[in-house]
């Protein structure tokens, strides 16, 4: 399991977390939300929006919005889990 962003910002209304990568990310990839040390929940990348585009992958530096299934705190952080 490694680090692959932080959520920088979460809209409730629609679901979406606004995550800046500091690795790669896919469409399909596991992702784990973490914060303060507590594992907040788990789940599959089925979407990844940059600038409102739909993209298939992201890489560092980038920052996109991800569909997610529950609410999610800012300055959570992620990890894709292998």
């Amino acid at each position: 399991m490694f680090k692959v962003g932080k959520v920088t910002h979460y809209y409730d209304k629609i679901g979406v977390a606004i995550v800046e990568l500091d690795g790669t990310l896919s469409v399909g990839d596991k992702i784990k939300f973490v914060r303060g040390g507590e594992d907040l929940f788990e789940e599959t990348v089925e979407s990844i929006q940059i600038e409102h585009e739909k993209r298939n992958s992201a890489s560092k530096g980038d920052v996109v919005g991800l569909k997610v299934n529950e609410a999610v705190k800012e300055q959570a952080e992620v990890y894709k889990v292998s």
